[in-house]
């Protein structure tokens, strides 16, 4: 493979035309962003959309970082003096890593093993005669009595015969066609067993493997949450993993490949495959694809961390409601804090729910004066420890007072380290700890995505295993999930906080800082170019990021659309066509009149009228059709509650509403208004066989359940989608 071919390679990978990859990889490298090059370079890409984007630019790092390990392997043995036209050819056509390693391995520079020894004692020509297996008279013994040699440590026949089979088995274990045939066998047909370690078995950590006690399954059938499983088992010194084969067909395979006539060394050659199977190539395949298991596991578990955590950063706001954050707890109370439409805090407190009938009386009445004071419109109460007694807490306020306000359960993962943090200090500088977490509790329902970006993503707990993958590759997935998240619904400029604007593209931490700063010594931001004035922030981060700011309000009306300011001028020409200029995206009447004339144009014949490209004309379409729309307005709205549900109401056959908290490789959790979430298990989920829940389901999505079972004294739920009656779908 060569640099220059690598367009090419990707291309046919992903199934694109050779010049729209060539397009991507040119825009990379010239320094611009994903979503700059997904939204605003489709005449250039062939309108690829951000996840085939993303795909080039990670093919293209691996290729990139693959082509330069080979230059290093042909220079390391070429210094050998050891490069023929054969190995560079073979070097050269592999486009695996793992190909490409076992090509090297011969030739790897390694610490001094048995056969370098028997090598350095002059056995080699001994082992190539016995790998020749052209003798069929005398006996290995005569063949190795001419190799004694006392000065050099080979004192018997036995010393040079051993020292032999010591390079015979060193050079069958870097065979690379028979490694990739071994892999190949293992893959299909070994499998990984486990035993529970018995000191351990009645402990904590031991219980919670115990289906693991004496397991086996073949490799090629472990489904990822188990590989992560056993692995989080073994590191705890829980489970004892082990990789088994049949070893009899595995040495037939080696044979077949070595042996390859009749001679007197077909006993001492069998003897050494043997050898060179259990003691060479076997730990070494064993460590190869337990680390397969692993990378696949942990790939797919980041995967659906960041599906879930995009659905999850996706969720409708519950804009214009006045919020009261409940932050539950038992000892300390319930931390309270009031949060106006904007996410101002009014006021907050402690309400002390837990504390007998008196704290209680007490809490209510302070609550329900609160509530009055400030027409509180909605409660979010956080899901942790005592959120099932404020449930009831605030249904009790609700239906005693006759409220309009209703309640709904949020996830308050990550809310205690996020109010922890310097970024929670810095913004809530006069409020403590406790205090700050009820203001993420209220706010979150508010905007999901811009209080969400403020926790960091591990924290948040919307996948599985996240603890045990890879925290490099997971952190870069829940970056970039994030980062496309934000510049997909576009962000309020004289609004965002520095932990929202740094995921806009072309902005980094320091910038946006720097546009906080700009704002806060100036005043709101009243047009985009304003923005060219903010330190650090030139030409080049001003191309990227424009875009995706918005100005609600301020002198341009293009700057609250998705519409790029290199644009405006062919924006200002397609109204004009349309009979029509800006002022008509700030009176209603009149953006009605234009929604209903757009619905009639001919956008490519519009973009060649304009000698434009018509997919930023359809775009700027879209965009002048909504000013200011937010995407996440056609996804469905948050549940929200008056009255609490309890586990012992719950009977099987139940129907009940939900919403998707967390979907992982065997099933979705559903929040359906209790303490427990209930789980669908993935058979559960659908009539036709599926491959994964998120065929099916995504977070936040709001279903239709029937309870299937329930199991008070262990607290667990069992739901079922497939089984819902087909009358309370109507």
């Amino acid at each position: 493979m060569k640099q220059e071919n690598i367009g090419d390679i990707i291309a046919a990978e992903l199934k694109v035309k050779p010049f729209q990859t060539k397009a991507v990889i040119d825009l990379l490298d010239d320094g611009n962003t994903i979503p700059f090059i997904s939204r605003y370079r489709k005449e250039q890409t062939g309108e690829l959309d951000e996840e085939k984007v993303r795909l080039i630019s990670e093919r293209l790092n691996y290729l990139r970082n693959f082509v330069k390990r080979q230059e290093e392997i042909i220079s390391k043995i070429e210094e050998q003096g050891k490069m023929t036209d054969e190995l560079l050819s073979a070097i050269e056509k592999t486009t695996k890593l793992q190909e490409l390693e076992d090509i090297y391995l011969p030739y790897k520079q390694k610490k001094r093993t048995r056969a370098q020894k028997a090598r350095e004692k002059g056995l080699e020509p001994l082992a190539n005669t016995i790998m020749l297996q052209q003798l069929t008279t005398g006996t290995p013994e005569n063949v190795a009595n001419e190799y004694i040699n006392p000065e050099l440590e080979v004192e018997t026949t036995a010393d040079a015969l051993a020292g032999a089979q010591d390079i015979i088995a060193e050079t069958i274990s870097e065979d690379a066609q028979l490694r990739q045939e071994l892999r190949k066998y293992l893959w299909n047909n070994s499998f990984i067993t486990t035993a529970l370690d018995e000191e351990k078995e009645a402990s904590e950590d031991g219980k919670v493997f115990l289906m693991y006690k004496d397991y086996k399954e073949l490799v090629r059938t472990l489904p990822s949450h188990r590989i992560l499983a056993i692995n989080r088992g073994e590191k705890l010194e829980c489970l004892k993993v082990k990789l088994e084969a049949d070893t009899e067909k595995i040495n037939e395979i080696i044979q077949k490949r070595f042996i390859i006539q009749p001679s007197i060394f077909e006993t001492l050659l069998k003897a050494t495959i043997a050898d060179s199977w259990s003691r060479l190539i076997q730990p070494s395949l064993e460590r190869e694809i337990r680390n397969q298991l692993t990378e696949a596991a942990e790939k797919q578990a980041i995967s659906i961390f960041g599906t879930n955590l995009r659905q999850l950063l996706m969720q409708a706001p519950l804009s214009g409601f006045t919020v009261m954050g409940l932050d539950p707890g038992y000892r300390t109370g319930c931390k309270m804090a009031i949060v106006d439409a904007t996410g101002n805090v009014l006021d907050h407190g402690v309400l002390y729910i837990t504390h007998g009938e008196k704290g209680a009386a007490e809490a209510a009445k302070k609550a329900l004066a609160l509530i009055k004071k400030y027409n509180v419109t909605l409660i979010s109460i956080g899901n942790g420890t005592a959120s099932f007694e404020t449930e009831e807490f605030a249904a009790k306020l609700i239906k005693d007072n006759s409220l309009d306000t209703r309640y709904i359960v949020t996830s308050e993962a990550g809310a205690s380290v996020y109010s922890a943090s310097p970024l929670a200090k810095e913004e809530l500088p006069e409020y403590d700890v406790t205090i700050r977490g009820a203001v993420s509790i209220a706010r979150r329902v508010q905007d999901p995505l811009a209080e969400l970006v403020k926790i960091d993503p591990k924290a948040i707990g919307v996948g599985q295993y996240q603890h045990d993958v890879n925290q490099k590759e997971l952190a870069n997935t829940l970056d970039q999930t994030i980062e496309s998240a934000v510049n997909h619904v576009g962000v309020e400029l004289n609004t965002a906080s520095p932990a929202l604007l740094k995921h806009v593209a072309g902005i980094n931490s320091t910038i946006a800082k720097n546009i906080v700063a700009f704002r806060n010594e100036n005043g709101a931001f009243h047009s985009r170019k304003e923005l060219l004035k903010v330190s650090r922030l030139g030409n080049a981060a001003f191309t990227q990021c424009a875009g995706f700011l918005r100005i609600n309000g301020g002198n341009m009306p293009l700057d609250n659309t998705p519409v790029h300011p290199e644009s405006y001028e062919l924006a200002e020409n397609i109204l004009k066509k349309l009979g029509a200029d800006l002022s008509v995206l700030e009176d209603k009447k009149q953006l009605e009149f234009l929604q209903a004339k757009i619905k009639l144009v001919d956008p490519e014949k519009l973009a060649k009228d304009l000698k434009a490209g018509v997919p930023t004309v359809k775009d700027i379409l879209d965009a002048l059709s909504k000013p200011g729309r937010d995407p996440r307005e056609d996804l469905p709205v948050p549940i929200t509650r008056k009255a609490v549900v309890n586990l012992s109401d719950i009977k099987v056959g139940t129907v009940m509403r939900g919403t998707v908290r967390n979907v992982t490789d065997f099933g979705a959790f559903v929040d359906i208004g209790i303490k427990t979430a209930g789980l669908i298990h993935i058979s559960e989920l659908s009539n036709r066989r599926i491959k994964h829940p998120l065929d099916v389901l995504s977070v936040g999505d709001i279903i239709t359940v029937v309870v299937i079972n329930v199991d008070e004294t262990r607290g667990r739920i069992g739901l079922s989608l497939k089984q819902v009656p087909k009358e309370a779908l109507a």
